[in-house]
């Protein structure tokens, strides 16, 4: 594993965090009350630590043969899915005033995250397709 690569993932997906976390920080002065969850704070360090776990796997796998990182890729893809899922609908079950606003706001730092973390994942595998 290229400890050094996981180490500038890191911080990258920290300032990543930050920068969304100010520009939902900002969109609160201008949004009505009703468009935010009272989750979303505990949004972003959920998104941040499964992001760093799966990444980690990831590229821990990437040394090993193609067809044997696609299938991690695509196995660990799913197992984020299924927790995603399980934390979303576990949410909505029980908060179901925030129903809506916590859904938005999950979808969209859903895709923020993963938009992110394969683009991670494309340099590294380039890199590492260069050595």
């Amino acid at each position: 594993m290229d400890k050094a690569f996981l180490n500038k993932f890191i911080v990258n997906l920290l300032v990543f965090s930050v920068i969304l976390g100010a520009i939902a920080f900002i969109l609160t002065f201008f949004l009505p009350e009703n468009y935010f969850s009272p989750a979303l704070p505990f949004l972003f360090p959920f998104f941040f630590a499964v992001t760093i776990i799966v990444f980690g796997f990831l590229i821990k796998s990437a040394g090993n043969k193609f067809n044997r990182f696609v299938n991690r890729f695509m196995m660990a893809t799913f197992l984020k899915l299924m927790i995603y899922m399980a934390v979303l609908v576990a949410y909505v079950f029980t908060h179901k005033y925030d129903a809506i606003p916590f859904i938005l706001s999950f979808f969209i730092l859903y895709v923020a995250y993963t938009f992110f973390e394969v683009i991670a994942l494309l340099r590294f595998t380039r890199t590492e397709t260069r050595k």
